[in-house]
């Protein structure tokens, strides 16, 4: 039986993402055509707690998802949340920051942005770009980037304690699996519009990059906000693990749908 509590990373943890192998399918009996049939039924139970969660409006819960290029971020949000309640699911993407975000702390542009009672709201990319793209571009000094770790984990602390869970996901692909996926990006004119030159670059910069997320994982893993290494490159078991960690948090919440105003026993609509 699939146990996503294999991914979580224990506070305080040192993470070596070389330990991780992000082709693994433990506690998955079966194959793709196998885990591709499991996961509508995974997808309506997120959709109940969901309904649950939007209808009391008294909780919220805020996903972040982290990954190197082509992890499988969008196809993540797409397949996961298929099912979800529209009205209830927010996704906010974090680019380069403006010239006005760059003119304000680096924080500012995303609290706007976290859920409120009753959402559900999914980074797509996040804060932590500010520990991982500025560090490995050297951006910002590092006496500077340094310090984030703990603005981060303070900032998050304010959530949770304000009502907010968390939950982070770290999609985790081999550098070949990338070599493929960007490789399928080319071959294919319908994707090619994903396609950037930036995606070479950082390519490049692989194993700095896993450095940085090494640090960041370790650094940033709380007990109310932990992270989540998912091996992602079986997409189909992906979707799985994510699924289930999203399950397993939305029913920690314990929401409950509201008590009707009104005794409704007996009463007939004409």
């Amino acid at each position: 039986m699939l146990d996503p509590m294999q991914y979580r990373v224990s506070p305080g943890a040192e993470v070596r993402l070389l330990e991780h192998d992000p082709d693994s399918k433990d506690g998955f009996v079966g194959g793709k055509t196998e885990g591709k049939a499991a996961l509508p039924a995974l997808r309506h139970q997120l959709a109940e707690l969901q309904d649950k969660l939007w209808a009391e409006s008294r909780n919220r819960l805020l996903v972040v998802l982290q990954a190197m290029d082509t992890g499988g971020k969008d196809g993540t949000i797409s397949h996961v949340f298929k099912g979800a309640n529209p009205q209830g699911v927010q996704v906010a993407s974090f680019g380069p920051p403006t010239e006005l975000e760059l003119a304000h702390d680096y924080l500012w542009r995303v609290h706007p942005h976290v859920p409120r009672n009753g959402f559900i709201t999914i980074f797509n990319r996040s804060h932590y770009e500010d520990v991982l793209v500025v560090r490995v571009r050297d951006l910002v000094p590092e006496e500077r980037w340094r310090k984030r770790y703990q603005h981060i984990n303070d900032f998050e602390r304010l959530l949770t304690e304000e009502g907010t869970t968390i939950v982070k996901l770290f999609l985790h692909i081999s550098p070949e699996e990338q070599r493929q996926r960007l490789q399928a990006r080319l071959d294919d004119p319908s994707k090619r519009w994903k396609f950037r030159q930036g995606d070479l670059d950082d390519r490049k910069l692989w194993p700095k990059f896993q450095t940085a997320y090494e640090e960041m994982l370790t650094r940033t893993s709380t007990q109310n906000s932990p992270w989540y290494v998912v091996p992602a490159n079986r997409k189909w078991y992906r979707n799985l693990v994510v699924s289930s960690i999203l399950i397993n948090a939305l029913r920690g919440m314990d929401c409950r749908f509201p008590e009707p105003e009104m005794e409704l026993e007996g009463l007939v609509v004409t």
